[in-house]
């Protein structure tokens, strides 16, 4: 995308989702209701029909399934294999150096949280940034953090990944191995981190982003990394149904956040395509 028209992203990617897409769509069709009584009506249903499975969490899930095809998370085995890897590399490697790394994927922050009186993290950020750490204690590889200024953000600003350093240290007493901090989307995180990891002689990268986001990610990194580096997905905040299966399919606050990020995603991909 022209870097013009990148800076527009944030504004076209909000009129093209839910709910503002349908709520243009409803205005049509009511509109039409008087000319083409017939077509009004089947517009306004069809918006309002949309507008309720946009707003429910087991639409979400359905997308994220079956359209983006989310990876699973990874699991105890999984786990242990990575750990014997980890403990192997660093026995043929007396530098100590590790060929495995966890590169965490930043999701947003705020310029400002004044609770805290400085810059802070969104909450995607944090959950990502949290699994990121833990993920990198039970395997014992290193962990870096991908994250610049966005498209809708400022220049001055602090970038991203300067304030996952911060946190990171601050609250976990943890110090993140690698900070790239002049990303704006995900295609760059893959491209500006790969610089980093191929210098320190990575050869296998556990993406931790959401697992929404993922599909996106894990391609830009195959890409950006290409054959000689393995891309593993680590994703988190995986869709858990609740034991009333009827609520997921009522509409609430939550599944209108999630369908967004899903249909944003969506659109994503496509444009990437």
């Amino acid at each position: 995308m022209l870097e013009s028209l990148a800076f527009f992203k944030p504004v076209l990617t909000a009129l093209l989702l839910p709910p503002a897409s349908l709520i243009v769509l409803v205005l049509i069709g009511v509109r039409l209701l008087l000319p083409r009584r017939g077509l009004g009506f089947s517009i306004v249903l069809l918006a309002c029909i949309g507008l309720w499975l946009t707003s429910t969490q087991g639409f979400s899930h359905v997308l994220q399934t079956y359209v983006l095809k989310a990876p699973r998370p990874l699991g105890p085995i999984d786990l242990e294999s990575l750990r014997d890897e980890v403990k192997a590399a660093a026995r043929t490697d007396p530098k100590g150096s590790s060929s495995i790394a966890v590169v965490v994927l930043g999701g947003g922050m705020e310029p400002r949280a004044p609770e805290y009186g400085v810059s802070d993290l969104s909450t995607t950020s944090l959950e990502r940034l949290r699994y990121g750490l833990w993920l990198s204690r039970q395997i014992g590889a290193p962990v870096g953090f991908s994250g610049g200024l966005g498209w809708a953000q400022l220049d001055g600003e602090h970038p991203e990944a300067r304030i996952a350093q911060r946190i990171a240290q601050e609250e976990y007493g943890r110090s993140l191995k690698w900070v790239e901090d002049s990303s704006r989307d995900t295609r760059e995180n893959a491209g500006r981190s790969a610089a980093l990891l191929r210098h320190a002689g990575v050869k296998k990268v556990l993406v931790v982003t959401s697992a929404w986001h993922m599909p996106r990610a894990a391609r830009a990194f195959r890409e950006a990394l290409g054959p000689d580096m393995t891309v593993v997905p680590a994703p988190m905040g995986l869709f858990a149904p609740r034991s009333d299966r009827l609520l997921d399919w009522l509409p609430s606050t939550e599944g209108l956040v999630q369908n967004r990020v899903v249909l944003r995603e969506l659109l994503g991909l496509l444009a990437d395509a």
